[in-house]
């Protein structure tokens, strides 16, 4: 009795196996998946021009493209210095053309070379991708940096532990850990890269809700609610700089703060038109970020 049993079970498991109606279902679910996500990844940086980018530096105008500062070599986009005398706290941004507010954003860079003659010792090595950022036509001549919360993205000396994928707040505010989080930076739980190494840091943005640092595969930093709050922006428009108002959408931006930085990918996983649906939205963003 009990090998009939045996038999039988075995037997029924080769033909579900077998089933055609079971496969073809099975394959139809994973099409459907794959069709659903499909064709959503946007190309920020082509690889070729800077002609869906604004650039505003500070102390010059929209625009102005002071000294060749950010430019397309080699398939890179390349921050640079060799036009500037002094750097003279003229901290750049380059931002692409269209605002999102759902959407996991993909930046592969490199630090290289020296640091222009005048820069600020912090800002070694130092660079980031500025999210929910101002419109900027938004910002003020002399403005230093855009009102936004930012992914820093920072490089190792050689020899001490120098965390990158770090969270700052110009002009911002955010929530970790169920309390207001007003301090300027919150160090990452992240490796340090030394040399002129490739580093891949994700973000992913779900509206004003919650923002999730990925490094290299792994999350290192998470926080919820970004607003607008605080200082470490300067000057500003107060009819822009409204204390307390959500971030629930913005722009992107790559920064040039007086170190040379390449950047060969910037891509966006367009994550808005799931977002009205919880399961879809998650089911998405497993698919993307594996």
């Amino acid at each position: 009795m009990k090998k009939n049993l045996i038999l039988l079970f075995s037997m029924a498991a080769f033909f579900y196996a077998c089933n055609p109606t079971k496969n073809n279902e099975a394959d139809d679910t994973k099409k459907e998946t794959q069709a659903e996500i499909a064709g959503d990844w946007i190309q920020l940086f082509n690889g070729e021009d800077l002609d869906d980018w604004l650039i505003k530096i500070s102390k010059h105008e929209l625009n102005d493209n002071f000294a060749n500062t950010f430019r397309v070599e080699d398939g890179l986009m390349k921050v640079r210095y060799d036009g500037y005398d002094q750097f003279d706290k003229q901290y750049g941004h380059i931002f692409y053309k269209d605002p999102f507010s759902y959407y996991l954003l993909r930046v592969e860079y490199r630090f290289v070379g020296e640091q222009a003659e005048g820069g600020e010792g912090w800002a070694t090595r130092n660079s980031g991708a500025m999210l929910h950022s101002q419109d900027p036509s938004t910002m003020m001549v002399d403005q230093d940096f855009p009102i936004s919360i930012e992914g820093q993205m920072l490089g190792g000396d050689g020899e001490n532990p120098r965390p990158t994928s770090n969270l700052c707040t110009p002009g911002t505010n955010v929530v970790i850990d169920g309390e207001l989080f007003t301090p300027h930076c919150v160090t990452a739980n992240s490796k340090t890269y030394h040399g002129e190494q490739w580093v891949t840091a994700e973000f992913l943005v779900l509206g004003d809700s919650v923002v999730h640092h990925i490094l290299e595969g792994e999350k290192v930093l998470t926080y919820h609610s970004p607003q607008i709050g605080g200082d470490n922006v300067n000057p500003f428009d107060p009819g822009v700089k409204i204390d307390g108002k959500p971030l629930k959408s913005g722009y992107i931006s790559l920064q040039s703060e007086s170190h040379p930085i390449d950047f060969r990918k910037v891509e966006l996983f367009d994550l808005a038109p799931y977002s009205e649906s919880k399961e879809k939205l998650q089911k998405v963003i497993e698919k993307i970020t594996k």
